[in-house]
Protein backbone atom coordinates (compact mmCIF):
# COMPACT_ATOMS: atom_id res chain seq x y z
CA UNK A 1 0.00 0.00 0.00
CA UNK A 2 2.85 2.41 0.55
CA UNK A 3 5.73 3.42 -1.90
CA UNK A 4 9.19 2.92 -0.22
CA UNK A 5 9.63 6.92 -0.14
CA UNK A 6 6.80 7.17 2.06
CA UNK A 7 7.95 4.14 4.30
CA UNK A 8 11.02 6.16 5.04
CA UNK A 9 9.52 9.34 5.84
CA UNK A 10 6.96 7.15 7.68
CA UNK A 11 9.87 5.35 9.60
CA UNK A 12 11.79 8.68 10.62
CA UNK A 13 8.39 10.18 11.87
CA UNK A 14 8.08 7.13 14.19
CA UNK A 15 11.77 7.56 14.72
CA UNK A 16 11.55 11.40 15.83
CA UNK A 17 8.42 10.85 17.67
CA UNK A 18 10.11 8.43 20.22
CA UNK A 19 13.43 10.74 20.71
CA UNK A 20 11.36 13.48 21.21
CA UNK A 21 9.82 10.97 24.42
CA UNK A 22 13.61 9.92 25.49
CA UNK A 23 15.52 13.43 25.25
CA UNK A 24 15.54 15.88 27.99
CA UNK A 25 13.58 18.59 25.36
CA UNK A 26 11.79 21.54 26.16
CA UNK A 27 8.05 20.26 27.92
CA UNK A 28 5.97 21.62 25.10
CA UNK A 29 8.50 19.67 22.31
CA UNK A 30 6.80 16.00 23.37
CA UNK A 31 3.62 15.87 23.00
CA UNK A 32 3.35 18.27 19.95
CA UNK A 33 6.15 16.29 18.10
CA UNK A 34 4.38 12.98 19.54
CA UNK A 35 0.43 13.87 18.27
CA UNK A 36 1.77 15.82 15.53
CA UNK A 37 3.71 12.77 14.04
CA UNK A 38 1.36 10.45 14.92
CA UNK A 39 -1.54 12.54 13.16
CA UNK A 40 0.58 12.30 9.80
CA UNK A 41 0.98 8.73 9.96
CA UNK A 42 -2.33 8.26 10.57
CA UNK A 43 -3.22 10.59 7.80
CA UNK A 44 -0.53 9.08 5.69
CA UNK A 45 -2.10 5.78 5.68
CA UNK A 46 -5.58 7.07 5.13
CA UNK A 47 -4.40 8.55 2.11
CA UNK A 48 -2.65 5.48 0.93
CA UNK A 49 -5.86 3.57 1.59
CA UNK A 50 -7.74 6.14 -0.48
CA UNK A 51 -5.35 5.87 -3.63
CA UNK A 52 -5.43 2.46 -3.22
CA UNK A 53 -9.26 2.04 -3.79
CA UNK A 54 -9.90 5.11 -6.37
CA UNK A 55 -6.55 4.53 -8.28
CA UNK A 56 -7.25 8.19 -9.18
CA UNK A 57 -4.57 11.04 -10.36
CA UNK A 58 -5.53 13.04 -8.05
CA UNK A 59 -4.52 11.52 -4.99
CA UNK A 60 -1.33 10.11 -6.86
CA UNK A 61 -0.03 13.16 -7.73
CA UNK A 62 -0.99 14.82 -3.78
CA UNK A 63 1.16 11.58 -2.94
CA UNK A 64 3.96 12.62 -5.43
CA UNK A 65 4.42 16.22 -3.88
CA UNK A 66 3.40 15.33 -0.20
CA UNK A 67 6.80 14.40 0.55
CA UNK A 68 8.41 17.97 0.14
CA UNK A 69 6.46 19.55 2.77
CA UNK A 70 7.02 16.48 4.99
CA UNK A 71 10.62 16.76 4.91
CA UNK A 72 10.71 20.49 6.01
CA UNK A 73 8.98 19.49 9.17
CA UNK A 74 11.33 16.80 9.97
CA UNK A 75 14.31 19.49 9.65
CA UNK A 76 12.07 21.92 12.02
CA UNK A 77 11.54 19.15 14.08
CA UNK A 78 15.66 18.98 14.64
CA UNK A 79 15.66 22.58 15.49
CA UNK A 80 12.75 21.72 18.56
CA UNK A 81 15.14 19.02 20.04
CA UNK A 82 18.61 21.24 20.45
CA UNK A 83 19.67 21.11 24.01
CA UNK A 84 21.73 23.64 25.70
CA UNK A 85 25.36 23.29 25.00
CA UNK A 86 28.54 25.23 26.97
CA UNK A 87 31.14 23.18 24.85
CA UNK A 88 32.13 22.51 21.22
CA UNK A 89 34.50 19.64 21.54
CA UNK A 90 33.30 18.49 18.02
CA UNK A 91 33.55 21.23 16.23
CA UNK A 92 37.20 22.27 17.84
CA UNK A 93 38.53 19.64 15.84
CA UNK A 94 36.50 20.03 12.58
CA UNK A 95 37.78 23.28 12.69
CA UNK A 96 41.43 22.47 12.52
CA UNK A 97 40.84 20.23 9.18
CA UNK A 98 38.99 23.66 7.43
CA UNK A 99 41.89 26.12 8.35
CA UNK A 100 44.33 23.20 6.63
CA UNK A 101 42.45 23.20 3.59
CA UNK A 102 41.13 26.73 3.17
CA UNK A 103 44.15 28.40 4.21
CA UNK A 104 46.34 25.91 2.36
CA UNK A 105 45.73 27.25 -0.99
CA UNK A 106 41.43 26.80 -1.39
CA UNK A 107 40.33 30.04 -0.31
CA UNK A 108 42.40 31.92 -2.76
CA UNK A 109 41.98 29.88 -5.81
CA UNK A 110 38.29 30.27 -5.26
CA UNK A 111 38.32 33.83 -5.06
CA UNK A 112 41.56 33.78 -7.88
CA UNK A 113 39.00 35.45 -10.50
CA UNK A 114 36.91 37.95 -7.86
CA UNK A 115 33.52 37.81 -7.18
CA UNK A 116 32.45 35.29 -9.79
CA UNK A 117 33.20 31.75 -8.24
CA UNK A 118 32.33 32.93 -5.05
CA UNK A 119 28.51 34.22 -6.39
CA UNK A 120 28.37 31.02 -8.21
CA UNK A 121 28.96 28.77 -5.41
CA UNK A 122 26.41 30.53 -3.40
CA UNK A 123 23.65 30.78 -6.48
CA UNK A 124 24.15 26.97 -5.88
CA UNK A 125 23.87 26.61 -2.42
CA UNK A 126 20.42 28.69 -2.46
CA UNK A 127 19.61 25.78 -5.59
CA UNK A 128 19.32 22.98 -2.96
CA UNK A 129 15.94 24.14 -1.64
CA UNK A 130 14.84 23.41 -4.94
CA UNK A 131 16.50 20.48 -6.23
CA UNK A 132 13.65 18.14 -5.20
CA UNK A 133 10.56 19.80 -6.65
CA UNK A 134 12.79 20.33 -10.00
CA UNK A 135 13.90 17.15 -10.40
CA UNK A 136 10.02 15.87 -9.84
CA UNK A 137 8.60 17.86 -12.30
CA UNK A 138 11.54 16.98 -14.87
CA UNK A 139 9.82 13.78 -14.25
CA UNK A 140 6.58 15.36 -15.38
CA UNK A 141 7.75 17.10 -18.20
CA UNK A 142 9.00 14.04 -19.77
CA UNK A 143 6.06 11.80 -19.41
CA UNK A 144 8.41 9.59 -16.58
CA UNK A 145 5.48 10.06 -13.52
CA UNK A 146 5.74 6.23 -12.94
CA UNK A 147 9.16 6.63 -11.82
CA UNK A 148 8.36 9.74 -9.20
CA UNK A 149 8.92 6.88 -5.98
CA UNK A 150 12.22 5.92 -7.56
CA UNK A 151 13.79 9.42 -7.43
CA UNK A 152 12.02 9.83 -3.91
CA UNK A 153 12.92 6.67 -1.91
CA UNK A 154 16.97 7.08 -2.28
CA UNK A 155 16.15 11.64 -2.24
CA UNK A 156 14.24 10.98 1.16
CA UNK A 157 16.50 8.46 2.41
CA UNK A 158 19.65 10.82 1.95
CA UNK A 159 18.06 13.47 3.61
CA UNK A 160 16.51 11.72 6.48
CA UNK A 161 19.53 10.07 7.28
CA UNK A 162 21.38 13.13 8.29
CA UNK A 163 18.35 14.65 10.60
CA UNK A 164 18.24 11.37 12.19
CA UNK A 165 21.79 11.87 13.10
CA UNK A 166 21.28 15.16 14.16
CA UNK A 167 20.72 14.51 18.14
CA UNK A 168 23.81 12.71 18.61
CA UNK A 169 25.95 14.97 17.04
CA UNK A 170 25.10 18.19 18.48
CA UNK A 171 27.51 21.20 16.66
CA UNK A 172 27.06 24.61 15.72
CA UNK A 173 28.57 26.01 11.90
CA UNK A 174 31.77 27.84 11.58
CA UNK A 175 30.07 30.96 11.01
CA UNK A 176 28.34 31.70 13.96
CA UNK A 177 30.92 29.73 16.30
CA UNK A 178 33.66 30.81 14.92
CA UNK A 179 33.25 34.49 13.71
CA UNK A 180 35.63 36.51 11.52
CA UNK A 181 37.69 33.42 10.73
CA UNK A 182 38.14 32.58 6.93
CA UNK A 183 35.11 33.76 5.77
CA UNK A 184 34.84 35.03 2.12
CA UNK A 185 35.78 37.90 0.77
CA UNK A 186 32.84 39.02 -0.75
CA UNK A 187 29.61 39.45 0.62
CA UNK A 188 27.71 39.14 -2.48
CA UNK A 189 24.25 39.85 -2.85
CA UNK A 190 23.58 35.85 -3.01
CA UNK A 191 25.35 35.43 -0.06
CA UNK A 192 23.36 37.96 1.92
CA UNK A 193 20.10 36.03 0.75
CA UNK A 194 21.75 32.49 2.15
CA UNK A 195 22.55 34.16 5.36
CA UNK A 196 18.99 35.86 5.85
CA UNK A 197 17.39 31.77 4.77
CA UNK A 198 19.54 30.51 7.57
CA UNK A 199 18.82 33.13 10.24
CA UNK A 200 15.11 33.09 9.59
CA UNK A 201 14.38 28.78 9.20
CA UNK A 202 17.97 27.75 10.11
CA UNK A 203 18.26 25.14 13.13
CA UNK A 204 21.00 24.91 15.38
CA UNK A 205 20.77 21.49 17.03
CA UNK A 206 23.77 20.20 14.68
CA UNK A 207 25.66 20.59 11.26
CA UNK A 208 26.25 16.80 11.12
CA UNK A 209 26.23 15.81 8.42
CA UNK A 210 25.52 18.30 6.31
CA UNK A 211 21.48 17.48 5.25
CA UNK A 212 22.43 19.99 1.80
CA UNK A 213 24.83 18.00 0.55
CA UNK A 214 23.18 14.82 1.25
CA UNK A 215 20.15 16.09 -0.59
CA UNK A 216 22.26 17.20 -3.54
CA UNK A 217 24.39 14.17 -4.15
CA UNK A 218 21.11 11.94 -3.45
CA UNK A 219 19.43 14.47 -6.36
CA UNK A 220 21.81 13.58 -8.85
CA UNK A 221 22.21 9.60 -7.87
CA UNK A 222 18.82 9.50 -7.95
CA UNK A 223 18.30 11.13 -11.48
CA UNK A 224 21.05 8.88 -13.10
CA UNK A 225 17.96 5.97 -12.86
CA UNK A 226 15.22 7.70 -12.71
CA UNK A 227 15.56 9.60 -16.00
CA UNK A 228 18.46 7.63 -17.23
CA UNK A 229 17.61 8.56 -20.67
CA UNK A 230 17.99 12.28 -20.09
CA UNK A 231 21.46 12.19 -18.65
CA UNK A 232 21.52 15.63 -18.83
CA UNK A 233 19.53 16.24 -16.07
CA UNK A 234 21.75 13.91 -13.73
CA UNK A 235 24.94 15.64 -14.56
CA UNK A 236 23.59 19.12 -13.85
CA UNK A 237 22.63 18.24 -10.95
CA UNK A 238 25.94 16.13 -9.79
CA UNK A 239 27.63 19.72 -11.03
CA UNK A 240 25.13 21.63 -8.58
CA UNK A 241 25.89 19.03 -5.97
CA UNK A 242 29.91 19.36 -6.16
CA UNK A 243 29.33 23.51 -6.12
CA UNK A 244 27.03 23.24 -3.25
CA UNK A 245 29.49 20.69 -1.21
CA UNK A 246 32.02 23.61 -2.02
CA UNK A 247 29.77 26.13 -1.21
CA UNK A 248 28.90 24.93 2.34
CA UNK A 249 32.58 25.12 3.45
CA UNK A 250 33.75 28.04 1.68
CA UNK A 251 30.93 29.97 2.90
CA UNK A 252 31.26 28.60 6.57
CA UNK A 253 27.74 27.22 6.39
CA UNK A 254 28.76 24.11 7.41
CA UNK A 255 32.55 22.09 8.02
CA UNK A 256 35.06 20.06 5.16
CA UNK A 257 33.44 16.70 7.87
CA UNK A 258 29.57 17.83 7.65
CA UNK A 259 30.53 17.71 3.91
CA UNK A 260 32.06 14.03 3.68
CA UNK A 261 29.28 13.02 5.39
CA UNK A 262 26.66 14.15 3.46
CA UNK A 263 28.31 12.60 0.42
CA UNK A 264 28.91 9.55 2.13
CA UNK A 265 24.98 9.68 3.38
CA UNK A 266 24.09 9.71 -0.27
CA UNK A 267 26.17 7.08 -1.33
CA UNK A 268 24.60 5.07 1.22
CA UNK A 269 20.82 6.24 0.30
CA UNK A 270 22.31 5.12 -3.90
CA UNK A 271 23.35 1.56 -2.36
CA UNK A 272 20.74 0.83 -0.10
CA UNK A 273 18.15 1.98 -3.56
CA UNK A 274 20.23 -0.41 -5.74
CA UNK A 275 20.13 -3.37 -3.23
CA UNK A 276 16.36 -3.31 -3.18
CA UNK A 277 15.86 -2.39 -6.64
CA UNK A 278 17.90 -5.95 -7.28
CA UNK A 279 15.69 -7.98 -4.53
CA UNK A 280 12.80 -6.78 -6.67
CA UNK A 281 13.55 -7.74 -10.28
Amino acid sequence: MFRRSECVILTYLCWAAMVAATLPVRPPVRPLTLVLNLTIVACYALLAYADALRRGRFLGIVRDWFPFPLLLLAYREMGWFALPRHAHPLEARWVVWDQVVLRGGAHAAIELLGPFVPSLLEIAYSLVYVLGPFSVALLYLYGRRDQVDRFLFPFSLGVLLCYAQFPFWPSEPPRTLFPGEDLPSYATIFRRFNLAMLSGYGIHTSVFPSAHTAGAFSAAFAMWGALAEHRWVSRFLLVTAVLIATATVYGRYHYLADAVAGVTMALVARSVARAISRLRT
